[in-house]
């Protein structure tokens, strides 16, 4: 399966010609949050992706809010909001967080946690979706301040051991990747990234 992986386009017209050009060889397309610019033309944007006829999994980032986002992907039979929940597809479960990615300990992510644990089927691959960031990898640095990740997130990739975790929130580490144990992390940024599962 192939995923297109996009995060943080703050509704920049280039990326998403960039996407839809890239989109053509996706099963999947995965925003890990802040597609619009504070709420402006999120539909505009989502829109753009209908005649794909591919699934779009959706996180809310930071810049829109989660009820608007929740709503618009409600129009639309190709867009799934993940926020708090799941979406399976093949042999691969994507378990969805989006919004925050301001603080090192994320106690509603620990809760829905909890809930995606009790929902792991043997056998399934996992592939976790966030706005923010794991806390002690490439793409959670913030030049001169550090890691600014989340804690809470990385006991979780330790604990269940995903095979990729996408995310976004910090604009330094477009496109960076890294390695927690076997699970990959990636900041796929506004272009995107292809990526082979």
């Amino acid at each position: 399966m192939h995923i297109l992986a996009f995060t943080d386009t703050h509704g920049n017209k280039r990326a998403f010609e960039m996407l839809l050009q890239k989109s053509k060889k996706a099963d999947i397309l995965v925003c890990a949050g802040d597609i619009s610019d504070w709420g402006e033309g999120i539909e505009q944007e989502i829109k753009l992706f209908e005649k794909l006829g591919k699934p779009l999994l959706i996180v809310p980032g930071n810049h829109e809010g989660d009820n608007a986002l929740r709503q618009i992907c409600k129009k639309y039979d190709f867009c799934y909001y993940i926020h708090k929940a799941s979406y399976e597809m093949e042999n691969f479960v994507f378990f969805g967080f989006g919004d925050g990615g301001f603080s090192e300990r994320d106690l509603e992510f620990e809760k829905i946690a909890e809930k995606f644990k009790k929902t792991i089927e043997e056998g399934k691959e996992i592939i976790l979706v966030t706005h923010g960031p794991p806390y002690g990898t490439k793409v959670d640095i913030i030049p001169g301040l550090g890691h600014r990740g989340s804690k809470s997130l990385t006991e979780f990739i330790k604990e269940f051991k995903p095979l990729l975790h996408i995310c976004g929130h910090f604009h330094d580490n477009n496109g960076k990747r890294d390695m927690i144990g076997k699970t990959v992390v990636i900041n796929p940024g506004p272009l995107g990234q292809l990526i082979k599962v």
